[in-house]
């Protein structure tokens, strides 16, 4: 198992197929690593699908208003909201966009990250200082790669739970 350095700064989701550890990165982004924080702990992640997957790329996820899998939803509506909260703006940097990183995912407006994330599935740096890197997978990655592909997928996987390591030991 990955060594949790910080567990206040480490997200665990749970999949289908196994638990997944994300490092956050709060030195880099830290209104994305806190936004992301409160809605795990809100437990508002909880059952919300992947609703972009595409093979080769990444692994969308986070629509909190409509992808919640157990709450009216809408599959054709999954990936259109945010959150409650206002949107972020971006935090860019020079941490490259690696297999396993963390993107926050938005509209083509730089400043208008909510909710949504992307899992990297490879690497992706076309995407370097566009889009706010704020995690990395530090263990778990084989089970990313076997979430059910599609835009959208017909029968979507999900976050079963999302927990911050600190509140789960």
């Amino acid at each position: 198992m990955a060594e949790i350095k910080d567990p206040e700064n480490t997200i665990i989701i749970t999949l289908k197929d196994g638990e997944v550890v994300l490092e956050m990165l709060p030195e880099i982004a830290p209104k994305h690593v806190e936004r992301m924080k409160t809605l795990a702990r809100a437990k508002a992640y909880d059952n919300v699908c992947f609703h972009r997957v595409i093979d080769g790329f990444m692994a969308q996820t986070g629509d909190v208003a409509n992808g919640n899998m157990e709450q009216d939803f809408n599959l054709r509506r999954a990936g259109t909201g945010g959150s409650e909260h206002p949107d972020l703006p971006a935090e860019f940097s020079g941490i490259p966009h690696d297999r396993g990183t963390i993107g926050a995912a938005r509209s083509s407006n730089p400043n208008s990250a909510n909710s949504q994330f992307f899992i990297n599935f490879s690497d992706n740096h076309f995407l370097n200082r566009q889009y706010t890197v704020y995690g990395r997978v530090i263990k778990g990655m084989e089970h990313v790669d076997k979430i059910t592909r599609g835009e959208p997928p017909a029968n979507p996987d999900r976050m079963i739970t999302v927990r911050v390591a600190a509140d789960v030991a």
